[in-house]
């Protein structure tokens, strides 16, 4: 039973393999219903050792670059696996980590990944795992109910507060450039448009959607009434990730896209294209893909060693054999299926029975029908939703704004983009904090008036407020930002709300339509009425009313600030604290005469860049909406900062007018090219190239030399064409242009760029290099 592939032999002779699945660690502190390793068929875990011995760690180091060096592979990938891995402890893990770099990389290079639960994630192994340039990917099943209904430990209790605070860890920006992604196992019972919600709010470089592991002999949960479940509930996340323009990178759904297109699936759910894998337990054993334990014990086994065998042993065996066999290996019943160019078989594993005929992995998945409706089904939906647009408007949009500037229709789609991600943001606030009047009083307004709901959505500080909720110990008021948002939406759609919020040191938001500011600088608890015109604030210790009909401002209201630039307006933003997402210190409530020197300077400023800088303008209208004034520098530096959750807002001290027009389109670069990181790839998310960069002593990620050139290259054009109203133009041009042709040679250098990120920096180049010299 151990070697049915479905009539396929090992040819005897030796395949290259190119990924490593390494066995570091044998136990786990989870005891998840659904695992594979300790709740399936196979148990073969109890007669192997808790953990990998450093001897037979330098076996497998040794095998693997021996193999690696033989076949000439230019890259090998090693999954750190268990188990849960992070339970070796960092000192182990940087022993295991010397090792593996010690001798694979004089080889090949070598790409590590690990794979965790995330509960014992701390700064102490991220920086082991930092060093060592290893990318981590963390299980998640989504929203706490769904996460908690199965990833628990073993006296019951839930892992979803100690999963979040692992990703809250991996987005920080010491540890951003560790997150791989998450691996979610889908249960039809959960809500999927909540699991959605909750794995977007985590900002995941990449979901995978996991069916969960079963067989023929064992099939999955189908709730009556419905005879393709899964299909069903994937399909759903998969119109609302069409509908919010492909916010985040879906495997599964990739896999989909790219095989209508005859590419490549990427994903073991969809078979795959060849699996060159193999693992190697904590004793050293060679195993097949740990999914094959749900079969029967002793699935996985191939009676080899890293200590007495060869990868080229291990490649010549039929079961390994097989699955480098892609399309050919599969049943006949497959063979002969429509869809099989894109379903590929399903798992490996979720093919196995035992009765009946093609016993073995010689069957169709027993997720057959679920399989074919969703491709048939991903295929309708792709079509109807790309309906309307050119095969390359993507690749167009992307070289675009890779020339540095940006059409006001194309920035304008941008933006629209933005208010569907902090929505599902605040869905996941909402789950992790628990619903509360003010969301329930912000879903009545929406009902009445979407439009006003959406206005508020749009602000840019609401998505940064959402991040912040999301972090482990979140402080500043909790769910009481939302009475702010509830009672803002209700303004603008004239309905009546009553909602409670809090007195953050004096100051009550209500973005987008003004700001309260109590008599004194008290925090506590107070309660927003809006009804007919006017708002009422009930305090601690008075009440406070404002007539909106007349929306003067008074000592204790503000209404927003609207620079007027000629058809189009930027928001003064001095009153919600949300905006305190910069690096620098914002400043407080604008007096009159602060008000009119920043309305005098924006004017100007804006006069300068329709003037000297007009490339940049149609974007600025497009997207830029608000301006968050900051303290000025004490010695008298400038001062500007872009928040990567707030589109469309730039904070910046106040400063003469020229230099602010520069600073305005320096910022707005890197909130253009955030915004269009959100819908697309532009460089290899598992890339660890470093890249020198002018601008600073150490090399640079990828993604902060991509962020870093494209926000020069436009200060460099901007002492270009100002060149003749400043002194100082040709020599800040001077040093802007090389920093930003010596950034564009070295990021061509690199092969981490995606196509798409090939034609960015291509698009970036050219404009540069049509400055002359």
């Amino acid at each position: 039973m151990g070697g049915a592939t479905g009539g396929v032999p090992g040819s005897g002779e030796p395949h290259p393999l190119s990924q490593f699945v390494l066995k570091i660690n044998g136990r786990c502190d989870l005891s998840c219903d659904h695992c594979y390793v300790y709740e399936h068929a196979d148990q073969s875990w109890r007669t192997k050792p808790r953990t990998m011995a450093p001897a037979v760690l330098r076996a497998a180091a040794g095998r693997i670059a021996e193999h690696a060096h033989a076949w000439s592979l230019p890259r090998v990938r090693v999954v750190l696996h268990g188990g849960e891995p992070l339970l070796v402890g960092a000192a182990r893990m940087d022993e295991i980590l010397t090792d593996l770099r010690a001798q694979v990389e004089p080889v090949t290079r070598l790409d590590l990944i690990m794979q965790t639960n995330g509960v014992r994630l701390a700064p102490p192994m991220c920086d082991v795992l930092k060093r060592h340039g290893v990318r981590v990917g963390v299980s998640l099943d989504g929203d706490r109910a769904a996460n908690d209904l199965h990833r628990r430990f073993a006296n019951g209790a839930g892992s979803y507060d100690q999963v979040r605070a692992a990703l809250a860890l991996l987005r920080t920006p010491d540890y951003r450039e560790l997150y791989a992604g998450l691996l979610c196992t889908v249960d039809v019972r959960n809500d999927p448009l909540r699991v959605y919600a909750a794995l977007l709010a985590e900002r995941p470089p990449e979901v995978d959607f996991l069916l969960p592991h079963a067989t023929w002999d064992e099939p999955p949960l189908r709730p009556a009434g419905d005879f393709t479940p899964y299909a069903s509930w994937l399909s759903v996340i998969h119109q609302r990730w069409l509908a919010d323009k492909r916010p985040m990178r879906i495997r599964l759904f990739d896999g989909l896209h790219s095989t209508a297109d005859g590419g490549p699936s990427g994903s073991e759910q969809l078979g795959a294209d060849v699996v060159d894998m193999a693992v190697i337990e904590t004793d050293g054993r060679y195993e097949q893909a740990d999914s094959i334990k749900i079969a029967y014990d002793g699935a996985p086994a191939t009676g080899l060693s890293v200590l007495t065998h060869s990868v080229d042993d291990l490649s010549r065996l039929a079961p390994i054999a097989a699955r480098l066999a892609g399309v050919e290996a599969l049943s006949a019943v497959c063979r002969s299926c429509p869809v099989v160019d894109q379903c590929r078989g399903g798992l490996y594993a979720h093919r196995f029975r035992t009765t009946g005929t093609g016993s073995g992995f010689d069957n169709p998945s027993v997720y057959c029908a679920d399989l074919r409706v969703l491709v048939e089904q991903s295929n309708e939906e792709s079509k109807m939703h790309f309906a309307d647009t050119e095969p390359d408007a993507l690749g167009s949009i992307v070289a675009e704004i890779g020339s540095g500037f940006g059409a006001e229709s194309t920035i304008g789609w941008l933006a629209d983009q933005q208010p569907a991600i902090t929505r599902a943001l605040l869905f996941a606030v909402i789950d992790q904090h628990g619903s509360n009047a003010a969301w329930d009083a912000l879903a009545a307004v929406e009902s009445v008036d979407a439009g006003a709901v959406q206005r508020v959505l749009a602000h840019p500080y609401a998505r940064a407020w959402a991040v912040d909720q999301l972090r482990p110990g979140a402080v500043g008021g909790g769910l009481s930002y939302l009475g702010g948002l509830a009672a803002a939406a209700a303004v603008h759609a004239g309905v009546a709300v009553e909602v409670d919020v809090e007195i953050d040191r004096g100051v009550v938001a209500l973005p987008t339509a003004g700001t309260v500011y109590w008599p004194s600088p008290v925090t506590g608890p107070a309660r927003l009425k809006v009804e007919q015109d006017q708002l009422w604030i009930i305090g601690p210790d008075r009440t406070l009313s404002v007539n909106l009909a007349r929306p003067e401002a008074t000592a204790w209201w503000q209404p927003a600030r609207w620079v007027d630039l000629g058809g189009w307006g930027i928001r003064l933003e001095d009153g919600d604290p949300a905006r305190d997402c910069h690096r620098w210190t914002p400043a407080g409530r604008l007096d009159a005469g602060a008000e009119r020197a920043w309305r005098d300077a924006l004017t100007e400023a804006w006069r300068v860049i329709v003037t000297d800088l007009p490339a940049y303008a149609p974007g600025l209208r497009a997207g830029l909406r608000a301006v968050v004034p900051l303290e000025r520098d004490p010695a008298g530096a400038q001062r500007a900062s872009t928040a990567r959750d707030a589109f469309g807002s730039v904070a910046a001290a106040l400063t003469d007018p020229g230099d602010l027009a520069v600073l305005l389109v320096h910022e707005f670069q890197h909130g253009k090219l955030g915004a269009l990181l959100d819908l697309c790839d532009l460089f290899d998310g598992d890339s660890d190239a470093r890249i020198m960069v002018g601008w600073k002593p150490e090399p640079r990620p990828v993604e902060a030399a991509l962020q870093g050139v494209y926000a020069h290259a436009a200060v460099a054009d901007a002492w270009r064409l100002r060149a003749d109203q400043d002194p100082r133009g040709p020599e800040l041009y001077a040093k802007y242009l090389g920093w930003t042709t010596g950034a564009i040679a070295a990021l061509r250098g690199t092969e981490a760029l995606t196509p798409l990120g090939v034609d960015f920096v291509d698009r970036l180049a050219a404009t540069v290099e049509g400055w002359g010299s």
